[in-house]
């Protein structure tokens, strides 16, 4: 599937954390998404000044397919919509190619925003920046198409041909305005967001080229060649339900054994899923692609899936743990490497969720040493040191990063501990002593005998250290 549009602002799928909640952010949501559809407005009236107006038939046949494209897929919650409507604009490109009226692309493209839900629930940023988007996008694909070819004939090998120049102009004007409208409501860096989604825009290629096909069949033939548009239509829509489909079916996996560990040790829950929000800040940070994100979350929520098999009394001894304790609790980072290697799709993961495989030691060539075991690894002892544990209360965030910062190039890789102290900074987020949102050990000591290794040094009442 291709063609992304806005479908929440931010479109970022399982991460409720990054919606749009500050009012500074919704007024530059708005601001853009204003200033866009006054540009495209604006636009489209000097279009339609200067040239030709499109034919009606072909342009209203088109729209109606691009919005019935883009109402066709199931969208997610927070998610990227995506859609064959690339098909639909590259074809109206060869459509109008002879009359040379750029408003009929445009004109395509803008219809792509009549999502259905959106409509029913007068969702009108969305609308507005998606109407928007995809005239703009629509626009740079013709220009470069018709710079290349030309008017009049041309043989259908030289269409082809210079439809991958036009649908690249058309996925970065696409990919630009998404990833921009996604940073404006995050306060995330652009180049973070496009590199978050610019991988899926591979598959515009074989959407182009199809594009191009029908729509010089539709030059020939006319609208008795709907049901071609169609098909592709409806085959996207199958293809991605079934991924949704099965991911469901992923995620329903994930929810049983977060479940599980919750009936067992609310904290332990809890905590994997603090630790998933912070390996997503880390990632984005770090400008993770987003196929390798996901796997960042899912081994972030498995990393303790093991303790299901460590006594409670163990988990929350309040004291030193014994020699032969410690080795019985550690025995939890095989058992959870073993259980994630026997689910097929938590198979990827199993290394990066393990604590051991996150150990940092410095290489000549970072690219020899996968960064995902020290993304979970940071945000794992981040999340340790801002809790409160049965041993000790929770630590403040500057003695978190402190630590943090003390062991960088050493247990921690720096890239890591420096993203994730950026990362919550720019957001403003402030965790650890005063600011849990849960305390499950409310009668835990002020200060303890360990906190998995971290933050062994903390202030009293003076200001000295004391060891725990």
């Amino acid at each position: 599937m291709c063609d992304h549009g806005a479908e929440d602002l931010p479109p970022l799928a399982d991460h409720p954390e990054d919606r749009v909640h500050e009012p500074n952010q919704q007024a530059r949501v708005t601001a853009l998404c204003a200033g866009l559809g006054i540009a495209a407005t604006a636009t489209a009236v000097a279009l339609g000044a200067r040239g030709p107006w499109p034919v009606l038939l072909p342009l209203l046949t088109l729209a109606v397919l691009h919005a019935f494209s883009e109402s066709q897929i199931a969208i997610p919650h927070d998610q990227l919509a995506s859609s064959a409507g690339v098909m639909l604009c590259m074809g109206a490109m060869v459509v109008f190619r002879d009359s040379e009226s750029y408003l009929g692309p445009m004109l395509v493209g803008a219809a792509g925003c009549l999502n259905i839900p959106h409509l029913m629930g007068w969702e009108w940023r969305k609308l507005l920046f998606n109407a928007s988007m995809f005239a703009f996008a629509a626009l740079a694909g013709t220009s470069v198409l018709w710079f290349i070819v030309g008017s009049g004939h041309a043989p259908p090998a030289e269409l082809l041909l210079a439809s991958l120049p036009a649908a690249l102009a058309y996925a970065v004007v696409n990919l630009v305005l998404v990833a921009l409208v996604i940073a404006l409501a995050t306060g995330q860096r652009l180049l973070a967001m496009i590199g978050l989604v610019s991988k899926e825009y591979l598959i515009y290629l074989p959407f182009a080229f199809l594009g191009v096909f029908l729509g010089e069949l539709y030059l020939e033939y006319g609208v008795v060649l709907v049901p071609l548009f169609v098909v592709p239509i409806l085959v996207a829509r199958q293809a991605y339900s079934a991924y949704l489909a099965e991911k469901e079916q992923h995620e329903a996996t994930v929810r049983i054994l977060i479940g599980a560990l919750e009936a067992k040790d609310p904290y332990t829950a809890g905590h994997a899923e603090r630790v998933a929000t912070y390996v997503h800040y880390i990632g984005i940070e770090l400008g993770v692609p987003a196929s390798r994100l996901e796997r960042l979350r899912l081994a972030a929520l498995m990393h303790d899936v093991g303790k299901l098999v460590v006594p409670n009394h163990l988990l929350n001894k309040p004291g030193k743990l014994t020699a032969e304790e410690f080795t019985q609790v550690r025995r939890h980072e095989e058992v959870s490497f073993e259980i994630l290697t026997r689910i097929d799709f938590l198979a990827p993961v199993a290394r990066s969720a393990t604590t051991k495989a996150g150990e940092f030691a410095p290489v000549a060539d970072e690219r020899d040493q996968p960064i995902e075991p020290h993304i979970v690894a940071v945000a794992d002892a981040y999340d340790a040191m801002t809790s409160t544990r049965s041993y000790r209360k929770a630590l403040t965030q500057e003695i978190a990063f402190t630590e943090l910062q003390q062991n960088a190039g050493k247990q921690f890789d720096p890239r890591v501990v420096d993203a994730l102290i950026s990362a919550l900074r720019r957001r403003g987020e402030v965790h650890g002593r005063g600011h849990e949102a849960a305390v499950h050990h409310e009668d835990a000591p002020e200060a303890g005998t360990g906190s998995a290794g971290l933050g062994d040094l903390m202030p009293d009442t003076d200001g000295s250290k004391v060891a725990r």
